[in-house]
């Protein structure tokens, strides 16, 4: 078993603090390593406050920054006024971001790029600006938290899937550029976790997608809700989520990847090892309604061929 580091010590940031796993991460390291410094950081600063008084109850020191992922210029600021305030920054998690669900054919591009600004080109660049701090230091961690969704392509969520996909490539190769320097980075992915990741992304469709009822997808959207109360049933909380990114942080030697799903394991090796690709399409085709979409077409076409 790998040793652990002291994390009492340690300069923590997370992004996405304000809620869900990343909420749920800084209340866990403030209440069991008294002393932590923590840098919050998310868009809404009065849930981040209320976070950070919870913290603060139990012992931590912490710095609230509100800062939105998608503009370059915050997430600048937001690595600057970190190391401005405590000189260093220990361990990033990169853990904000959010799911835009939706036939690809249907999402806008403004949409697709804010996807990718706050689940990926954010991230990247406040990792690329701490790693020279990092390095000065002699030593980092950077934890990227992705998704099941970011080894597991599927529809309904292939814009989410993307991003995610993207952000497990950029884990991967940081992983082995930043060996040398004492800076470890490791990927954490999460399968379903109850928090508003569903009714966020379903906001999303409603104001990027608002005519979707009258598209050939309908039926899938349709299916979307269910789906929630299918993984509601399965779901991780957030703070046993929130204790498999802590192992990753504080493991001397932390693996290149954790899988915080039950049964994760199985269904990655099934699902991208065993199944044929036209058997593993079939399943994702039928859980998320493409079957539903694909049968009212071919309804819709055999009707009109009469005429």
């Amino acid at each position: 078993m790998a040793k652990t580091i002291t994390l009492s010590e340690q300069i923590i940031l997370i992004t996405g603090a304000s809620s869900g796993i990343g909420a749920a991460l800084a209340q866990t390291l403030a209440e069991d390593f008294f002393g932590i410094r923590l840098v919050l950081s998310a868009r809404n600063q009065a849930k981040l406050e209320q976070v950070a008084e919870l913290c603060r109850k139990a012992g931590a020191f912490v710095l609230v920054i509100p800062t939105d992922m998608g503009k370059v210029e915050q997430v600048k600021a937001l690595a600057q006024q970190a190391v401005e305030q405590f000189g260093r920054v220990d361990v990033l998690v990169n853990n904000a971001g959010y799911g835009q669900m939706g036939p690809i054919e249907l999402i806008p591009t403004a949409a697709a790029q804010e996807q990718f600004a706050v689940n990926f080109h954010g991230p990247l660049v406040l990792t690329q600006a701490l790693i020279p701090v990092m390095r000065s230091h002699g030593s980092g961690r950077i934890v990227n938290i992705s998704s099941l969704g970011g080894l597991i392509p599927f529809p309904a969520g292939g814009m989410y899937s993307c991003s995610k996909f993207a952000l497990e490539v950029l884990t991967d190769v940081l992983r082995m550029e930043l060996e040398g320097f004492n800076i470890k980075v490791t990927v954490v992915e999460p399968g379903p976790v109850v928090t508003d990741f569903f009714r966020v992304a379903w906001e999303k469709v409603q104001k990027t997608i608002p005519n979707y009822a009258d598209t050939p997808y309908a039926p899938m959207f349709a299916n979307i809700e269910e789906i929630e109360r299918q993984l509601d049933v399965l779901g991780w909380s957030a703070e046993k989520t929130a204790k498999v990114i802590i192992r990753a942080i504080a493991a001397s030697k932390p693996r290149p990847r954790y899988i915080a799903a039950t049964g994760g394991n199985i269904l990655v090796f099934m699902m991208n090892k065993i199944f044929p690709t036209w058997l593993r399409d079939a399943f994702w085709k039928r859980f998320y309604g493409i079957h539903k979409v694909e049968k009212n077409w071919r309804e819709s076409n055999s009707r009109e061929s009469k005429y």
